[in-house]
């Protein structure tokens, strides 16, 4: 299986930052990990991955996400 290297230090912190955004967006909208996870078509583990920073998202999954939050995808990785 091929594995790509690690990123540097600034793309890890911006993936982190990144799912600070999604987490503080899904708090707003108050609604549970499961749910946005649910609505976005995603299973939780990977869902919860994203928002700790853990992994990184594709953008049509960061996309899935913004709509099962109702926010634009800007909010979720505006700098």
């Amino acid at each position: 299986m091929h594995h790509e290297p690690m990123p540097p230090e600034r793309v890890i912190a911006r993936r982190r930052a990144i799912g600070d955004q999604i987490r503080a967006a899904r708090l707003w909208a108050n609604l549970s990990q499961e749910e946005v996870a649910l609505r976005a078509g995603i299973t939780l583990g990977p869902y919860n991955r994203i928002e700790q920073g853990h992994a990184a998202a594709r953008i049509d999954t960061l996309i899935r996400i913004a709509d099962a939050i109702g926010v634009p995808l800007a909010d979720l990785v505006r700098e």
